[in-house]
């Protein structure tokens, strides 16, 4: 029976950390973002969040950013200097065409750095792509 359950897979999918500037607090902040390099439209998209080590934990957040366009990013949340120590996970779980697709991103404790940086797809700006 469980062979006859479909697992698709959510590729083109991927969670980016990129550092801006923000106008409000006059200072670089790191934003994560959800990209959607598919080809078609991602539905009710939730994302959970959280950061964890040895010692420590951070609250589960969750984000409902609704429905996102092919070729398109949305952001999810702020990601402070605080966890960037930490590993940190995200779930993504959306459906496209009927089908419920889930995926887990992690940016693995100091993974977030300018030493890391590559160019992330459809941003068109460089950040850390999650694992």
């Amino acid at each position: 029976m469980r062979k006859d359950i479909e697992f698709p897979v959510a590729n083109d999918v991927y969670i980016a950390a990129v550092k801006e500037w923000d106008k409000e607090f006059l200072s670089q902040n790191r934003y994560v973002y959800l990209i959607n390099n598919r080809g078609k439209i991602i539905e009710t998209v939730l994302v959970m969040s959280r950061g964890k080590s040895a010692e420590q934990k951070t609250s589960t957040l969750r984000h409902g950013l609704g429905d996102l366009e092919p070729k398109t990013f949305s952001k999810i949340e702020l990601i402070s200097s605080e966890v960037l120590g930490l590993t940190n996970e995200y779930w993504v779980t959306f459906f496209e065409e009927g089908k419920l697709f889930e995926r887990r991103f992690i940016f693995e404790a100091g993974s977030i750095s300018d030493k890391d940086l590559v160019e992330i797809p459809i941003m068109e700006v460089e950040g850390v792509l999650a694992k």
